[in-house]
């Protein structure tokens, strides 16, 4: 018999797919918890049809990652923080910085979780970070850190 899964069955399969299995397990167990139901021919156009919404949303989620990543990665970000004379910087800067820095100048609500590693610069300088935004598009951006006169 064929089912829909409403929920992730172990040893069976993930939610919404349609798997082929015994039909006293379908009835007896699948069904009766509510973990299943019987694939007919309006489940699977339904299933059909989520299946394309999905795609649709994955699809514009990407275009306007895509469209992000080409704003932010125009700019290079500057960051003043406090240093002594020898480059190090008195605190850090984190990716909490970075991410208020990104709004700032590109008036995008940037996600500080989109910075792809950990983020804890104490030297002034150019640096480079990993940017992986929703649907894997991925990119870097240019900080530099600079001294407050």
């Amino acid at each position: 018999m064929k089912v829909l899964l409403l929920e992730d069955v172990k040893k069976i399969g993930k939610k919404n797919e349609i798997k082929e299995v015994s039909d006293g397990y379908a009835r007896n167990f699948l069904i009766r918890k509510g973990l299943a139901i019987e694939a007919n021919q309006g489940t699977l156009k339904h299933v059909k049809d989520m299946k394309k919404l999905e795609e649709k949303k994955k699809e514009n989620i990407r275009n306007k990652s895509e469209e992000i990543l080409e704003n932010i990665s125009s700019y290079t970000y500057e960051i003043k923080a406090n240093s002594g004379e020898n480059g190090k910087l008195f605190g850090a800067v984190t990716s909490s910085d970075i991410a208020k820095r990104i709004k700032e100048i590109s008036k995008i609500d940037f996600n500080k979780m989109w910075i792809d590693e950990k983020v804890n610069i104490k030297e002034l300088g150019v640096f480079r970070l990993k940017i992986k935004l929703p649907q894997g598009v991925k990119g870097s951006i240019v900080i530099k850190v600079l001294p407050i006169k």
